[in-house]
């Protein structure tokens, strides 16, 4: 197995921390560790993280520097792993601004004079790390996945970072002790291969 530069980056919005997601991406960066991955965690709620307001500052502005280490962190990884729950059938809004922020031309992609942009972060791979309280089944089947598509089409893909895998735990208010530590060993699993 080869070793790998990964970057966990906690999407959780809560500061007070203590979430399902912070346990979970906790366990998946301590099993990388213990593999021997080289592994930086990115909490973002303890992060300031400004809206962008206008096309000109995306296209034309230096990246906030208080996402400097964030976004060196992202361009040095070799996997990137986002933990998060879903919010109203999607990523949470702290998440997708500081993907706005990263994810910009020069950056993450760049424009062509004809045709798409070129994808500046291939090479690179990711999983999205969900929780919902929702069944899995209804999220995928009834409500089509959309809202993970936004991310894992629309902005990673779109800059190259492919494959973008899902690992996604439903109904977690209400699940029991021996469903979590299932999870937590497929946290552990996946760690340990920088998956």
């Amino acid at each position: 197995m080869a070793l790998k530069r990964i970057v966990v980056v906690q999407a959780h919005p809560d500061r007070a921390g203590h979430r399902l997601c912070h346990a979970l991406g906790e366990t998946y960066a301590a099993a990388a560790r213990e593999a021997g991955h080289e592994v930086a965690v990115i909490d973002l709620a303890a992060l300031d993280v400004p809206l962008l307001s206008s096309q000109a500052e995306f296209e034309h502005q230096p990246i906030p520097e208080s996402l400097r280490p964030a976004s060196e962190s992202i361009l040095a990884a070799d996997h990137m792993v986002f933990v998060f729950p879903l919010w109203l059938g999607t990523l949470p809004a702290l998440l997708k601004a500081f993907l706005e922020q990263l994810l910009r031309p020069g950056i993450a992609f760049r424009y062509r004079e004809r045709g798409m942009p070129e994808r500046l972060l291939k090479g690179r791979s990711a999983r999205l790390i969900v929780t919902m309280g929702m069944p899995v089944p209804v999220y995928r089947l009834y409500f089509g996945g959309h809202g993970l598509k936004v991310i894992s089409r629309s902005m990673l893909g779109f800059c190259g970072v492919a494959p973008v895998r899902e690992t996604l735990f439903g109904m977690v208010e209400t699940a029991g002790a021996k469903t979590r530590e299932k999870w937590f060993r497929k946290m552990r699993a996946l760690g340990a291969r920088g998956a």
